[in-house]
Formats: C-alpha cells, sequence, structure tokens
C-alpha cells in the first residue's frame, strides 16, 4: 500500500479525488474548501479589534485554520516518509526551454537554481519570493480568494464571479509562463 502511495499518480485521479472533497464537505458539515481565508483569520486573531476589516468573529473559520494545519503536516509527513526517490519527470521540450534559462537541476520538486537558499538575498531572489509573494497575496486578496478555492469550491458551485477569477487566473498563468519569464530570464 506505501509503494501505491509513493508512486505519481495521474493527474486524472488526483483531480478527481481532489472534486470529490468539495461535495463531501458540503454534505459532512457545510464547510467550504479554502486556505486564502485562513491568513485573514490568523491576522483578525492576531491584530486589535479596531481594525474594521478584521473586525468579525475569526472563529467561525477555526476549521479553515485545522484544515491549513493538516495540509502543512501532510505536505510533511510526504515529503519525510513518502516522497518519490526518483528525479522528477519532466517532458524533454520543457527540458529543453528551461535550459534555455539555465534550470538544468530536476532532481527536487523545485528548481534549485531558482529556489535555493543561496538566491534568497540576491535580486532573483528578491523577484521570485518578495515580488511574487506579494503580487499572488494581493491577487488573491483582489480575487476574493486564491486559485483552489475559487477553481475547486467556486466552479463546483456554479459560482460566476469563481468561473471569471478562474479564467484570469489561466490568462495570467499564460502570459507570465510565455512573456514574463522569458524576460525575467533574459535580464537576470
Amino acid at each position: 500500500m506505501i509503494e501505491i502511495i509513493k508512486q505519481p499518480w495521474n493527474w486524472a485521479v488526483a483531480g478527481i479525488l481532489s472534486g470529490l472533497i468539495v461535495p463531501a464537505l458540503l454534505l459532512l458539515g457545510n464547510k467550504k474548501l479554502g486556505v486564502s481565508s485562513t491568513f485573514r483569520d490568523v491576522c483578525a486573531m492576531c491584530v486589535p479589534s479596531d481594525v474594521p476589516f478584521f473586525n468579525y468573529d475569526w472563529k467561525k473559520g477555526i476549521w479553515n485554520m485545522f484544515f491549513a494545519m493538516g495540509l502543512l503536516l501532510g505536505g510533511f509527513l510526504a515529503t519525510q516518509f513518502l516522497s518519490y526517490p526518483h528525479n522528477i519527470e519532466v517532458a524533454e521540450d520543457t527540458r529543453t526551454l528551461l535550459s534555455t534559462y539555465g534550470i538544468d537541476d530536476f532532481s527536487q520538486m523545485m528548481p534549485s537554481q531558482l529556489f535555493g537558499f543561496e538566491n534568497l538575498f540576491t535580486f532573483k531572489g528578491f523577484i521570485f519570493f518578495i515580488l511574487g509573494g506579494f503580487l499572488v497575496g494581493f491577487g488573491t486578496r483582489y480575487a476574493g480568494g486564491c486559485t483552489s478555492g475559487h477553481i475547486i469550491m467556486g466552479l463546483s458551485n456554479l459560482q460566476i464571479p469563481s468561473l471569471i477569477a478562474t479564467c484570469f487566473f489561466m490568462i495570467g498563468g499564460v502570459f507570465s509562463a510565455n512573456v514574463l519569464l522569458p524576460l525575467i530570464f533574459k535580464f537576470l
């Protein structure tokens, strides 16, 4: 059983299992899947209540905090005990393209040439860690939720705002992969 879990799964299996979580949560306790609202709950818990944005009953979102902690714990357990011992399989065309950007180490989930600790205090690290993180956080707040919340939960509930957000997530992803990243790698 452990060997089956350790193997890479087909994307369709993982997608179906993720999709089945939504009706299970709704049926079992009228819970909504999402992680980004947890950050607001944590801020509301820590920030004094005189800030109007954080002045609400954050205890109603306590379930999301347990969910987010479960994600962290699951990720830790998976990397420590269930990691796939082989190199990440990357399509040859993608390898060729990434090698033009100076990325040729596929031994880890995230390329060490980008996300290695030695890049943390460089200009490249500033672009990817600080600026990228800020833009993800800003986009999540601006869209009223993260990609998982809108795509998995919102689309399954036939929410029009989630459909609009998902379309813009896809447009932004295609634009970033084909226009922004080549420009960033050209000048870094």
